[in-house]
């Protein structure tokens, strides 16, 4: 009965990749987004009907019939939203983007990537596996790849589903995976799970989810109860051992190269396409995934080779011997510490900064230590506001609580977002990496153009 299929957050990054299915599966598709982006713009060229406007009268009629229309909203969304509430009060049918998820994972089979962090990378990494093999797949990412330009990808002929499975709200529970990679499970959402043991009992729930007949892999070393159903095998990874891992690691002149081991065998001469020293382990993760759906040893070195990354996972936007400028979703602090150590690795000797919009005052009251602790690892720091997403402030929780706590000798600074370009232009570094999950990504093209325009003057 389903003819039209309106959303309520249309421009989030997992939000716009359903957009896109139900695009791409005719039907009449449209939705609400709080405000102007170059994805939204690009769904609306695509054909779907958006406006900016919390307005129940700029609802096109073809999504007022409530037989014939399917709503789909993130939890992002308050409760009190005007058009969400008048679609509960008329009685449409109404579900959270990973309900729809679901539903995906139930008709075909689901190869979906959890975790704290790494579910983006490894995710669009192991899409891209398979999208170039003989086995194809369909895809809903977190993040914009950069081989495909798009967080969604379409297969007719294949029956693999690649999906990221998202822990916040629970989201993930939604889920019935035949195959699933746990990449961490370092306590997040606070504000939702309240203890670091029920954010842990979430995923060991997750475990169960995964159909019998498929697969469960497991980072080793992580702190967590795997409980899955009879005939899943279960397998564990990392970059030095267990079922996966890598072996004979070489890492130079700006390239990884590194042998993959597996219970199928050895596959020498892996190459990432990203040289950085995390994503051996993403790589790792997603070459399980890729070849228990069946490719083949060629196949996954040439997708390795040729992983051309995703928008803000660890993005280089400015790279020659004068300057290194990079754009990184981080925004807990395993992740910065992960991606600090890995530029680090890269560029031993050089003055390396950072400016970090912290994302939401409840992660920044429980993690304020670790964050102080992630961000000590710099030689200097440029600490933005909060910024709030979906929350309303709390009293005495502001970026001094983490500036409070760097390490003595560290150079730092607190800024607002106004004075992020005047830092670009006064310099005083060699590599810059901008942090954050938050609105920090719209100075990036600025802050790019203002350090390529200062290389090309000298």
């Amino acid at each position: 009965m389903i003819k039209s299929v309106y959303f309520v957050g249309a421009g989030g990054i997992g939000m716009s990749a359903l957009v896109r299915y139900f695009l791409s599966e005719g039907y009449n598709v449209g939705g609400y987004d709080k405000t102007p982006s170059d994805l939204t713009e690009k769904l609306i060229e695509e054909g779907a009907l958006i406006h900016y406007e919390e307005n129940v009268d700029a609802i096109a009629p073809c999504f007022k019939d409530k037989e014939t229309t399917l709503v789909v909203y993130t939890p992002a969304i308050p409760a009190d939203h005007k058009e969400l509430v008048f679609f509960k009060e008329e009685g449409f049918d109404v579900q959270k983007r990973a309900q729809v998820l679901g539903f995906l994972t139930q008709a075909h089979k689901g190869l979906c990537v959890a975790g704290t962090h790494g579910k983006t990378t490894t995710s669009t990494m192991a899409a891209h596996l398979l999208n170039q093999s003989h086995v194809k797949c369909n895809a809903f990412l977190g993040g914009i790849s950069k081989n495909y330009g798009t967080n969604y990808l379409l297969s007719k002929n294949s029956d693999y589903v690649v999906i990221e499975a998202d822990e916040f709200d629970r989201s993930f529970h939604w889920l019935r995976p035949f195959a699933t990679v746990i990449t961490a499970t370092d306590p997040d959402h606070l504000d939702v799970y309240g203890t670091k043991e029920a954010y842990l009992e979430s995923f060991r729930h997750y475990t169960t989810l995964v159909q019998p007949g498929g697969a469960l892999i497991i980072h080793k070393g992580l702190e967590m109860k795997a409980d899955p159903q009879q005939g899943v095998t279960v397998y564990e990874y990392s970059c030095s051992e267990g079922d996966f891992h890598a072996e004979n690691i070489r890492i130079g002149g700006g390239e990884i190269f590194f042998d993959f081991v597996s219970p199928k065998g050895v596959i020498k001469d892996i190459q990432l396409g990203v040289p950085v020293s995390i994503n051996i382990d993403n790589g790792i993760a997603a070459m399980a995934l890729a070849q228990i759906a069946g490719a083949t040893d060629e196949e996954l070195r040439e997708g390795m080779k040729t992983f051309g990354g995703v928008d803000r996972r660890f993005d280089f936007k400015v790279k020659n011997d004068k300057v290194v400028f990079l754009s990184d979703y981080a925004h807990h602090p395993n992740e910065i510490s992960s991606s600090v150590k890995s530029i680090r690795e890269l560029y031993q000797d050089k003055k390396i900064a950072a400016i970090f919009q912290p994302h939401l005052y409840t992660r920044t009251r429980d993690f304020y230590s670790e964050f102080a602790d992630s961000l000590s690892l710099l030689d200097e720091v440029f600490l933005c506001d909060i910024y709030p997403a979906r929350e309303l402030p709390i009293p005495g929780v502001t970026s001094e609580l983490i500036y409070d706590n760097l390490r003595p000798g560290i150079e730092k600074h607190l800024i607002h977002k106004e004075d992020i370009l005047d830092v670009v232009r006064a310099g005083g570094f060699d590599v810059l990496i901008s942090l954050g999950a938050g609105d920090i990504e719209n100075y990036v093209p600025e802050i790019t153009n203002i350090l390529l325009n200062r290389t090309s003057n000298n």
